[in-house]
């Protein structure tokens, strides 16, 4: 963890509740609550051991379990302003660890990404990753007693379904009775058949990829760390890669699920006529009864209904736009008639399938990354002015409470690393501007409110994000955790006050004009450098102003005309690295400084 330069100042504490006067307005946030999700990687969460050895085994580096996620933690995660936890790599995915002594098949290193495999190579889709369970025998009874702790914490569950691909060596030893594995049953002489769940290399048996060879587990010995890997015919590779001998850098250890589309592009199910993004789930749903869909469809809506009826209150679908829009039309229709109130969210980065995905795919939300997130990355390090961050916001302004927003994920760099902008402080006027600005969900990535900077080198992979393939512990975060009381008593003084700016804006992001008021982007006197806006409500409104120089105080004077209503009154609610946020009127003049953020409370009239 770096020492942060500098002193952070929050000049206001939200010791009371926000318009607590008006208790219509407290009622209407309440009943249009805004999605905030913690994203957080369950192997890493409970994990106390501070070794941090490079390719460490599981017994020299330790892992959190699902035990891990006490009362205690999950009431201190509730309190710090979220309504949901996505719960990511729970599923039984691919490691190189032996678990052979739990009747768990051995997996060859040589197809496996880390030490700990990655989450999204998923070998038994109906069972939890033996890492996470303190009784093997006992794991998926603990993860349905986490179900229900998080539940009783007034929280909601989220898991990811990885439907474009599965793990080279699926083999699924908790499948109920009657549930065929994928694959089973195709006819492995063809490289293409509907209701295949794989496509083939005819004539061609799997060659592990060039270059990969004594580089598996950084070279320590395994069983099965030889170079080569069993699969005749070869598969498909995960990201489309069609040769039996795939890149290092293609997605290897993966399988491509065949889900009716043709090697040449075409379809091989029903159509759904454009006429469908203006029905609802229920019209959707009745659309696919009685239609012959291909054998994957089947075997992931019995997956995703598997784990709705434990518990499970939404999903996150890894690398959605792989897999045709019509399946999630299908899928999701299916899982709406089970859970109408699922939160369905969908990792697409092409924005030109944004729609399609929404309105016929029927997903809740989706990923704003290529788009905002970018945007705002490239203004952190000062590559764009702020200006142009307007524009790119209004490309999904019709869709914009369908776009979900974040700073950090398990695939983006921490902000704190030197390779995004090396000084966690930028995540508070970038997650001001990011959470406060849209109307859609907000995620925070578990580490990121403490300023992890993911500087550890666990093995597969380079620093700066927190690794998902290997055993690792995350200082920042076990800070926060502090040997399991999750109070942050081993946080330092500048680690404590970020985590508490990012608090006081979490309890901003649900006050009424931030849940779905009029958005309006105001011009200053240094737009290069300046973001500035209200949302509004009737009578009062939520001014934020942002400076993402990174040198240089910027003077701001805004007028009650810039701000569309006769201003009565003006509270500053939240202050960070900033100073003067007073009202003077009839104009508002403030100093801000460099990577500073404000955001001020108005009454007024129109």
């Amino acid at each position: 963890m770096k020492k942060y330069t500098g002193i952070i100042s929050v000049l206001m504490l939200l010791s009371a509740p926000l318009y607590s006067a008006d208790k219509a307005a407290q009622q209407t946030a309440k009943k249009q609550q805004k999605p905030v999700v913690y994203q957080v990687f369950t192997r890493l969460f409970g994990n106390q051991n501070t070794t941090n050895k490079k390719w460490g085994t599981i017994a020299e580096n330790g892992v959190g379990k699902f035990n891990d996620f006490t009362d205690t933690a999950l009431q201190s995660i509730k309190k710090q302003g979220f309504t949901h936890i996505w719960y990511t790599g729970v599923l039984h995915h691919a490691t190189a660890t032996d678990y052979t002594s739990a009747g768990i098949s051995l997996d060859d290193p040589d197809v496996v990404k880390g030490r700990a495999g990655s989450p999204y190579a998923v070998k038994d889709y109906y069972n939890v990753d033996p890492d996470l369970a303190v009784d093997l025998d006992k794991r998926l009874d603990e993860f349905k007693a986490l179900i229900k702790r998080t539940h009783q914490a007034g929280l909601k569950v989220i898991i990811d379904i990885v439907p474009n691909h599965v793990a080279r060596n699926y083999q699924s030893v908790s499948a109920p009775a009657g549930v065929r594995d994928f694959g089973a049953d195709d006819n492995k002489q063809l490289e293409y058949a509907r209701d295949n769940n794989f496509y083939y290399v005819p004539g061609q048996s799997f060659q592990v990829p060039a270059g990969t060879a004594g580089q598996v587990l950084g070279g320590q010995p395994h069983p099965l760390a030889d170079g080569q890997f069993n699969e005749t015919p070869a598969k498909w590779t995960g990201n489309g890669a069609r040769a039996a001998q795939p890149d290092k850098n293609d997605w290897y250890e993966t399988v491509k699920i065949n889900f009716g589309v043709k090697p040449d592009g075409s379809y091989d199910f029903p159509r759904l006529p454009n006429s469908y993004v203006n029905k609802n789930h229920q019209a959707h749903y009745a659309f696919w009864q009685g239609k012959d869909v291909p054998d994957s469809w089947l075997k992931f809506k019995n997956i995703v209904s598997y784990w709705l009826d434990m518990g499970v209150d939404g999903f996150r679908f890894d690398m959605a736009e792989m897999v045709p829009v019509a399946f999630w039309s299908y899928l999701n229709s299916n899982i709406k008639q089970i859970n109408p109130d699922a939160f369905l969210l969908a990792e697409v980065y092409n924005p030109e399938l944004y729609r399609p995905y929404i309105l016929l795919g029927k997903m809740d939300y989706l990923y704003d990354k290529v788009g905002f997130y970018d945007q705002l990355k490239q203004i952190i390090q000062q590559k764009a002015p702020a200006h142009t961050l307007y524009s790119v916001q209004q490309k999904v302004a019709d869709i914009n409470h369908h776009m979900l927003h974040f700073l950090e994920n398990h695939d983006e760099q921490r902000i704190a690393s030197p390779e995004f902008a090396g000084d966690a402080r930028w995540g508070i006027p970038a997650f001001a501007v990011s959470a406060l600005m849209n109307q859609g969900p907000a995620m925070v990535y578990f580490g990121q409110m403490q300023g992890e900077d993911g500087s550890e080198s666990a093995g597969f992979g380079q620093p700066s994000r927190t690794s998902i393939f290997d055993y690792i512990g995350v200082p920042a975060h076990q800070a926060w955790m502090n040997q399991g009381a999750f109070d942050g008593g081993a946080l330092s003084d500048a680690q404590k006050s970020l985590q508490q700016a990012y608090q006081q804006l979490l309890a901003i992001v649900q006050l009424p004009p931030a849940v779905d008021g009029d958005l309006r982007w105001l011009t200053t006197s240094d737009d290069e450098s300046v973001i500035a806006f209200t949302r509004t409500k009737p009578s009062h409104q939520l001014l934020v102003i942002t400076n993402f120089a990174a040198s240089g105080s910027r003077q701001i004077t805004l007028s009650s005309d810039q701000l569309n209503v006769k201003v009565t009154n003006a509270k500053t609610l939240f202050s960070y690295q900033t100073q003067g946020c007073q009202w003077q009127q009839p104009q508002l003049k403030l100093t801000v400084k460099p990577f500073a953020t404000c955001v001020i409370k108005v009454r007024g009239e129109k």
